[in-house]
């Protein structure tokens, strides 16, 4: 008994080898072939990948039912004093001339303004609206004409490999609208969770957006047209993931492509040889 039997890589004696200018040409390919494919392979282990998924819950149990909002939105033909926020939702919430965390900025030597405000909403169904509601005299004809700069909830992503409607109203330009006209912005909120590589999660919502411009009137005349953002939220998450392939898939497709070349430029070979030594054959018959 001899351990030298398990050996299943027998050698063979270089004196009973022939080698060809063929088997030369196609093992040159094939070691550049394996090379590529490695490079390849190696380049995406390296790389990380986004992966994602939707489920059913609210991600961010932590926030206290709260989503952060960020809005920056110019009114150019519109006062600084006259311009207000007004929040309301389905749990009873009524602000009328929101000032937390906010600020404005007049425009065109005070003839218009840029409202900048940072403020939290409920996670249930709602509005918050840009109006002259909060001014201490209401003006005659207010207009509500506008360009969105911003609209964003939640934290700030800034993935090169996201892409989504995180701020789907940037660069909306109302200023060539009726003046005296609302207007009406739908947002449907999808709550957003981004995973890197240490596992520290972020949070933020996409929106989609719908709208309407209109005059409005009731019983007693023409109602102060506003800027309303209605909302409500969807109860699917959208999950980013991101990861770097497993080490044993890249050493598997390693395997896998050195052995398979190897094996197919065998057979590769090993066909040329038999055929050009069969041709060899037929012109040696023929030479008799």
């Amino acid at each position: 008994f001899s351990s030298f039997r398990f050996d299943i890589y027998r050698k063979v004696p270089k004196d009973l080898t022939q080698p060809t200018y063929t088997g030369a040409i196609i093992s040159v390919c094939c070691c550049l072939f394996i090379l590529f494919l490695f490079l390849s392979e190696l380049t995406g282990f390296i790389a990380t990948e986004i992966v994602n998924e939707l489920y059913v819950d609210d991600p961010d149990k932590d926030s206290g039912g709260k989503i952060e909002v960020n809005l920056n939105i110019s009114l150019p033909n519109l006062h600084c004093e006259l311009v207000g926020l007004d929040i309301q939702d389905e749990m009873g919430r009524h602000e009328v001339g929101h000032i937390d965390n906010s600020m404005k900025i007049p425009l065109h030597n005070g003839d218009g303004c840029r409202f900048e405000g940072h403020f939290s909403i409920n996670k249930v169904p709602g509005n918050f609206h840009v109006s002259t509601h909060s001014a201490t005299a209401q003006p005659q004809n207010p207009d509500m004409t506008h360009v969105i700069h911003k609209l964003s909830f939640g934290d700030k992503l800034q993935v090169h490999n996201v892409h989504g409607a995180f701020n789907a109203l940037e660069g909306a330009d109302k200023l060539s609208s009726n003046p005296l006209a609302s207007h009406d912005y739908i947002l449907k909120i999808v709550p957003t969770v981004y995973e890197d590589m240490s596992g520290k999660q972020r949070y933020s919502y996409q929106y989609t957006v719908a709208n309407k411009e209109y005059v409005a009137y009731s019983h007693t005349g023409r109602i102060i047209p506003a800027i309303w953002f209605r909302y409500d939220l969807s109860p699917i998450t959208v999950k980013y993931t991101e990861r770097r392939q497993p080490l044993y898939r890249f050493i598997t497709s390693i395997c896998a492509i050195i052995g398979g070349t190897f094996t197919v430029a065998g057979i590769l070979d090993s066909c040329i040889f038999t055929a050009s030594e069969a041709w060899k054959k037929i012109q040696l018959g023929k030479m008799q």
